[in-house]
């Protein structure tokens, strides 16, 4: 059998070296060959130059440059396209997903699971880190309906039929956790034990959490949508009882002089309504013209086989 491992790499120069070794030491013996896919997001700093002087060193490790920024879920998808392995393991370049776990992955898989998924019990990031991903993974359960756990990400063992799944799925927007999901088979959780960031810091920030939140809500929930509906109706139930109370208020000698207050409220509460509306709308409706443009969700600009 052979096992494929596919790393998304961003600014990780610092920790390719360790990250290769300590992948090649960790290879379950059921395995009589492996390779390592390493794919350099478009860093900014000599990832791709040190990805170049593994690969020559390793025959095991093969390396792919994107040609611009794409994002970590493109660079998996990316990756993903090249493994021909008969099992996938998919983690982070920082270390902080261990390679020693891979054995305990790969165990559990062989009790008839076709996706074994770590589950990091006891995360070991900066108290910001673990509280913005909360609130991440909060606002992606409610606004797309599904349950999400913030101490699953990507790293994983995956059978090659289910990764054969995933990349047939054309999704202009990838989000590979939320993709392994869709596509089902049997799946099981082991805790692992996650390690603290050894060097850099994570690319992820509050603002591009919630933009990747945003993206992924629109790309797999019509939930904001139906939220807007249930809003509509609510406002429209409200007024129909102000037209009573209005009315109450007339037949009774209560109202004597018509209220400007009342009147530029309403104006101003209904145009914010209206104009949420079709913001939320618009959205759906560019992420719709996103995706008849039909362009490539990633372009392999290099790669060490060349």
């Amino acid at each position: 059998m052979k096992l494929s491992i596919v790393s998304p790499v961003y600014k990780a120069e610092l920790v390719l070296d360790e990250l290769v070794e300590r992948i090649s030491k960790n290879i379950p013996s059921a395995f009589n060959s492996f390779e390592i896919i390493l794919v350099d997001d478009f860093s900014s700093d000599n990832s791709w130059q040190k990805i170049i002087e593994i690969s020559r060193k390793n025959n095991n490790v093969k390396g792919y440059k994107l040609s611009r920024n794409f994002g970590q879920h493109y660079a998996i998808t990316a990756g993903l396209n090249q493994v021909s392995g008969d099992y996938i393991v998919v983690l982070d370049c920082d270390l902080q997903d261990q390679p020693e776990e891979i054995e305990k992955l790969f165990s559990e898989s062989q009790k008839g699971f076709d996706i074994v998924l770590a589950r990091r019990h006891e995360r070991k990031d900066s108290f910001y880190k673990k509280n913005t991903s909360k609130l991440f993974y909060k606002s992606l359960s409610y606004l797309t309906g599904t349950k999400q756990d913030a101490t699953v990400a990507n790293f994983g063992i995956y059978s090659k039929q289910v990764i054969d799944e995933v990349v047939k799925l054309e999704e202009k927007i990838k989000y590979f956790p939320t993709m392994v999901k869709w596509v089902g088979f049997s799946t099981a959780y082991v805790n692992v034990e996650h390690a603290s960031r050894t060097e850099g810091k994570s690319n992820y920030n509050l603002k591009k959490l919630l933009h990747l939140a945003l993206d992924i809500i629109l790309a797999y929930s019509d939930k904001p949508l139906r939220l807007i509906i249930k809003f509509g109706l609510s406002i429209a139930l409200i007024s129909f009882l102000m037209v009573f109370y209005v009315l109450f208020e007339k037949f009774t000698g209560k109202v004597s002089v018509s209220g400007y207050a009342s009147l530029i409220i309403s104006i101003w509460f209904l145009s914010g309504c209206m104009l949420t509306t079709l913001g939320v709308v618009g959205l759906y409706i560019g992420k719709i013209f996103e995706g008849v443009k039909n362009r490539p969700s990633y372009i392999i600009e290099k790669s060490t086989n060349e």
